[in-house]
């Protein structure tokens, strides 16, 4: 994913972005609300995934960049800012960011703040999509509203973040989840400390389902469903 990060402080910049990068982003540096105007122009480059803007910049406002953003783009925003206060969150999500976080953060948070802003569809996007109510693989069968579970037709009993776990999976069967994204998007929490707990739920969705090659261990990554044969 590229990222598009608003900063101008060199050092901070230089730190995240080594940071981000080892996540798996592609970072483009913008020192000021121009510059970052400008990246954000129709090009050749593929376009953005998010951008995080911090507030203090040289040159605008960063409330006033993140209203020019709104007005050209949907890319997701993330405000990263030493604003603390609630009636500058409140002023900045109205603005049209999709999200606010203070300085100082916890990486481990932000990324998973990321992935969970660039996964939420957009307004046009909800209504268009029909709205899903089962998801099948092979032999093992989901049902969304009633949040059952069965497999060969016989119910298969999961505590809710079981079940919403896997529904998340399921959701895109062979494609790969970042254990911050799963963190994020199951727990609406950070990765610190919930490691564990993640380990301890696919885990037992395998016993629970007698699949245990159905979750698949992205070494390194996250996990990844693998669709059972019909």
């Amino acid at each position: 994913m590229r990222l598009l990060l608003v900063e101008d402080d060199d050092h901070v910049a230089a730190a995240l972005s080594a940071v981000l990068a080892r996540h798996g982003f592609a970072v483009t540096h913008a020192r000021n609300g121009e510059e970052a105007l400008q990246a954000l122009l129709p090009g050749e480059a593929a376009p953005f995934g998010v951008v995080l803007l911090d507030l203090g910049l040289p040159d605008q406002d960063g409330y006033e960049v993140c209203g020019k953003i709104r007005k050209r783009t949907r890319i997701p925003v993330i405000m990263v800012t030493a604003r603390a206060d609630v009636r500058s969150r409140i002023h900045g999500l109205n603005l049209g960011a999709d999200d606010y976080v203070v300085k100082p953060y916890d990486t481990g948070e932000l990324i998973a703040r990321i992935h969970a802003v660039t996964r939420r569809p957009t307004t046009a996007e909800a209504a268009a999509a029909p709205a899903e109510t089962e998801l099948r693989l092979g032999n093992v069968r989901i049902e969304l509203p009633t949040r059952q579970v069965s497999v060969d037709g016989a119910k298969v009993q999961l505590t809710r973040k079981e079940f919403d776990l896997l529904a998340l999976l399921a959701q895109r069967p062979g494609v790969v989840f970042r254990r911050e994204q799963i963190i994020s998007e199951v727990w609406r929490t950070s990765w610190e400390g919930t490691g564990r707990t993640l380990e301890v739920h696919v885990a037992s969705l395998r016993a629970k389902l007698h699949m245990p090659a159905l979750i698949e261990t992205v070494r390194g990554v996250g996990y990844r469903l693998v669709a059972p044969a019909s």
